[in-house]
């Protein structure tokens, strides 16, 4: 009985020790990288002008046609003269070459 509580004694702080070191690595193989993907995703949003080619999280390829800045919304044209408002953070990509005709 003697010999395991001795034992058990060293083991918390292995326990804490190694906790921090699966955090870490967690940091750096999950959210690091997501945080790093996020962020350049927000500064495609934000640098978005009139005639780039978009692609919405729905999968809609279009052109920007117009920026409207008061609500945050861009006017896409997915066909010929088919244009639908979106909010600027459903865009999801740009898409070159996937211009409307």
């Amino acid at each position: 009985m003697i010999l395991l509580e001795a034992a058990s004694g060293g083991g918390g702080m292995s326990f804490i020790i190694m906790m921090v070191v699966i955090f870490a690595i967690m940091w750096f193989f999950m959210i690091r990288p997501q945080q790093k993907k996020q962020k350049e995703l927000q500064n495609f949003r934000n640098t978005i002008a009139v005639g780039s080619s978009v692609v919405t999280a729905g999968g809609v390829f279009g052109t920007v046609k117009q920026i409207v800045e008061e609500d945050n919304t861009l006017i896409v044209e997915i066909a010929h003269d088919v244009k639908v408002k979106i909010d600027r953070n459903s865009v999801f990509a740009s898409a070159p070459g996937a211009n409307t005709k």
